[in-house]
């Protein structure tokens, strides 16, 4: 099964940020669908025009989200479809003029009447994708409280994705275990007054305590805080659900009342910049919390380990540094000091995963604990300074960990053959992140690379570490090139999603 960010990497070379923003907003449009009682499909352009500005823009599909709430409107899976005139014209449409296209009910592939909108997605001023709309008319409903209250929120919600206000990073961060609008729904106007509420959100609100038969018309602020136990949780929710109302990202957060553990999480709503209230989803997590208690022991074990394992390679690194000063032989020592380096890197990864909940390492908070490392054990007593450019962003533990190492080595390298003993200078590690690659180069203005250097023919131990770990672990490629200004560029690049088959 691809993933969004393989087919991203397949069909096209977003940059960083895009692609970080059109993760957040798959992962919030479970709840666009569940709102909109529709599918809600993401497209994307191609970049199979190549660099011709006059090459027709291709959109395709990357990923489908179909609702809780209401029936599919595609039986099938729509993830690879490409945009037609025919079929599709309002998505083309939304990306040609960056403004939300709504069109009269249609009919799909299969013949299924459907209503349709598409919505563009903003990042950053600009256009990258689109989000599609479908929903099947067929199934005829009422005009509930509940449906005129789920549809204007996602109305505004859509309205401010056009915009680029939503979702925004801090959201994102907050809704892994987040509140779906089935769990429980709120919807309050702009001075905080509850103007409606779902039937699950009243009986969360029934088990936490609430002895009134509704919410409606009351301070939903003020009603939570004398219902949780905690006076300081009671005051931190208050203060989330005002902090809303007056624009501000809201947050997930976990209260406990009268025995009850509920989930809440505040969505702000400023359509057009204008504030339109806010929404509070809340569930109902008692039982959920008492089977999560017991993966908590397995989390905890899994941390002691990686802990343990890098107490562990600390203590070699120390040992071998305690026998690399007892050496009196100069390259037995040199040897034993780049060994010290690689177990410390390796110490090092194996920290940051002790203090984490996932597999995955963030390797700009690494690579800038590694730069005094790789500094303090050079075997040049130099005065080069080292420094990061760019994000690397989050890798998973086990390419995180050769990715390391090869940093390690092409930095060490670059300080060790760059400089005389006492010159100094700089080694720049610059990061380029996009959807398909991850670009690296490792700048120093040195003395520059030796007549007739060949990486491939090198006998440097450290250059062989680094080439069999990149084509055999990252599946990369690596070029060391005389730079222009003087010093050498390492040119590094990794794969970061699987690309499409090359076209004969």
């Amino acid at each position: 099964m691809s993933t969004l960010s393989d087919l991203l990497a397949e069909h096209t070379d977003l940059p960083g940020d895009a692609v970080d923003h059109l993760q957040r907003v798959v992962g919030e449009w479970q709840l666009l669908a569940d709102l909109s009682f529709a599918d809600v499909l993401l497209w994307v352009p191609t970049d199979a025009g190549g660099p011709d500005p006059d090459a027709d823009t291709r959109l395709v599909c990357v990923a489908q989200c179909r609702p809780t709430t209401a029936p599919t409107a595609f039986a099938e899976d729509a993830v690879g479809w490409v945009a037609s005139e025919v079929e599709h014209p309002h998505v083309q449409q939304a990306l040609a003029e960056w403004r939300i296209v709504r069109v009269p009910d249609g009919r799909s592939g299969n013949g299924s009447p459907v209503r349709r909108e598409a919505i563009p997605v903003r990042c950053s001023g600009d256009v990258i994708a689109v989000l599609s709309r479908d929903t099947n008319p067929t199934q005829q409903r009422q005009s509930s409280p509940l449906e005129v209250a789920y549809l204007d929120c996602a109305g505004e919600l859509c309205q401010m994705i056009s915009e680029g206000t939503f979702p925004t990073p801090e959201e994102h961060s907050e809704i892994l275990s987040s509140p779906r609008a089935g769990d429980g729904f709120i919807r309050l106007d702009p001075d905080g007054t509850v103007v409606y509420a779902s039937p699950n959100a009243l009986s969360a609100y029934h088990r936490m305590g609430l002895t009134t038969t509704t919410l409606t018309g009351s301070d939903l602020a003020s009603v939570t805080r004398t219902l949780v136990t905690d006076p300081f949780a009671a005051q931190d929710v208050a203060a989330d659900i005002r902090a809303a109302l007056a624009g501000k990202a809201g947050k997930r957060m976990e209260v406990e009342a009268r025995g009850a553990i509920v989930l809440l999480r505040t969505l702000v709503l400023r359509p057009g910049g204008q504030s339109a209230g806010a929404v509070v989803l809340i569930r109902d997590v008692t039982e959920v919390k008492r089977r999560d208690r017991a993966l908590l022991s397995k989390d905890a074990t899994i941390r002691e380990i990686h802990h343990r394992v890098k107490n562990n390679l600390q203590t070699v690194a120390a040992l071998l540094r305690l026998q690399a000063r007892r050496t009196q032989h100069d390259e037995a020592r040199q040897a034993l000091t780049e060994s010290v380096r690689r177990v410390t890197s390796i110490a090092l990864v194996h920290d940051i995963l002790s203090m984490s909940v996932d597999e995955e390492v963030n390797l700009d908070e690494l690579v800038d604990r590694l730069v005094p490392i790789m500094a303090d054990v050079a075997v040049v007593n130099s005065a080069v300074q080292i420094r990061r450019e760019g994000s690397f962003g989050v890798f998973p533990a086990e390419r995180a960990t050769p990715l390391v190492m090869v940093l390690t080595e092409l930095v060490q390298n670059a300080i060790e053959h760059g400089y005389e003993g006492g010159q100094s200078g700089t080694v720049t590690l610059q990061a380029t992140r996009s959807a398909r690659w991850l670009d690296v180069v490792i700048h120093d203005d040195g003395r520059g690379l030796p007549e007739g250097f060949s990486l491939e023919r090198s006998d440097s131990l450290g250059l062989q570490i680094v080439r069999t770990l990149v084509s055999a672990e990252l599946n990369g490629s690596l070029g060391l090139h005389p730079a222009e200004d003087g010093g050498v560029d390492a040119a590094l690049r990794i794969p970061l999603g699987r690309r499409a088959p090359a076209r004969l």
